[in-house]
């Protein structure tokens, strides 16, 4: 492919930038978050970019796949930057004629927050979670339907192999084997990864706003809503959800990455209201949780990953979630959006191929 080099350099260039600016601008004594995000956003840089190398490798990959990979890794990067340029020049050239900035939406939405309960708080924060899983669900739901349908089976919709760490260490063994390990997770595995590829670029770009002051993107002043004074030091809650699901996303089957998207939304959510409007019994190592709320959570994680994988694995990811959830923030000051997304992806990767346990998708079953 002409100009494969170039494309590539490009995209390595602002992977750097990305996580050099990730470090640079995060709060230095959110220790633990900072190096869990900047490794997970390593991990997958790197990856994509070793998985572009293989496949340029095969000639049959060249005319199409390679070409639209690069497209759509790249065009995301280059968006953001264009937004924030555009942005920034704008918010000078108004401050410059007017005397005045344009952060009036976000002081009065700081001024609406003040009055606002916790509860209330709380459920506008984790509520987008909620819907992106849930919108997503019905996208995929929707189109297994169409699919069996008009083609009488799930082919792309549910992937031939969801032996994630054997897949890659087949690629490893076997470098050539790229083009079979491509096709057999499916398209919509592909779908599912890169609409939070492009969802944790937009949100990057947005805390770097944020935390830079010197520049400016259309978003920031949402942050109003999200965040307090104290965590305003700290990158939000939303960046660690959007960085852990991306992660989920790129090496977990559809399935698996649905119920820790449940896990992460819903089960978050209603641990949090429950625990905020009727928790009594406080974990004691553990000041800000209660252990109604952490139950609450545990039940719903339950329900979710029986619907999605099966008994058994519900079982695994229930108990996770449990020792996830009561130990975090105290005493592993790690934000839970980093740690469910990613512990319950390798706990799935080394017992699927160490104990070779399959999941079962009940849902599966209503098409």
């Amino acid at each position: 492919m002409e100009y494969f080099n170039v494309w590539f350099i490009l995209i390595v260039f602002f992977y750097f930038l990305i996580l050099f600016n990730f470090m640079y601008l995060s709060h230095k004594p959110d220790f633990l978050n900072n190096i869990t995000g900047f490794g997970t956003l390593f991990f997958v840089f790197t990856h994509i970019l070793l998985f572009i190398v293989l496949m340029n490798q095969e000639s049959s990959l060249r005319t199409v796949i390679v070409p639209l990979w690069l497209l759509t890794l790249s065009i995301p990067l280059l968006l953001p930057v264009i937004l924030i340029l555009l942005s920034t020049l704008l918010m000078y050239g108004f401050k410059k004629i007017t005397k005045k900035d344009l952060t009036s939406a976000g002081k009065k939405l700081e001024e609406k927050q003040k009055i606002w309960s916790k509860a209330k708080k709380d459920s506008l924060r984790k509520l987008n979670h909620v819907l992106i899983f849930i919108g997503l669900v019905v996208i995929w739901y929707a189109g297994l339907y169409i699919v069996i349908d008009y083609t009488g089976s799930s082919t792309g919709m549910v992937p031939e192999e969801n032996n994630m760490l054997s897949l890659y260490l087949k690629l490893i063994d076997e470098p050539n084997s790229i083009t079979e390990v491509l096709f057999s997770l499916g398209w919509f595995y592909y779908l599912l990864f890169f609409f939070f590829y492009v969802f944790s670029l937009f949100i990057l770009a947005n805390e770097f706003a944020r935390k830079s002051r010197r520049i400016s993107f259309p978003f920031t002043f949402f942050t109003k809503i999200y965040l307090d004074e104290k965590e305003q030091q700290n990158y939000g809650t939303y960046l660690y959800f959007a960085i852990g699901q991306m992660f989920a996303a790129f090496v977990c089957p559809p399935m698996v990455f649905f119920t820790i998207l449940g896990i992460s939304s819903i089960s978050d959510l209603m641990t949090s209201q429950i625990g905020i409007r009727f928790g009594k019994t406080h974990i004691p190592w553990n000041g800000n949780k209660t252990w109604e709320g952490t139950i609450a959570g545990t039940l719903a994680t339950l329900v979710i990953c029986f619907l999605f994988v099966g008994i058994f694995w519900s079982l695994i990811f229930t108990l996770a979630f449990l020792i996830f959830d009561i130990f975090t923030n105290k005493p592993i000051n790690l934000s839970d959006n980093l740690l469910i997304p990613i512990g319950c992806s390798l706990i799935y990767l080394f017992i699927r191929f160490f104990f070779n346990l399959d999941y079962n998708t009940i849902i599966l079953s209503w098409i």
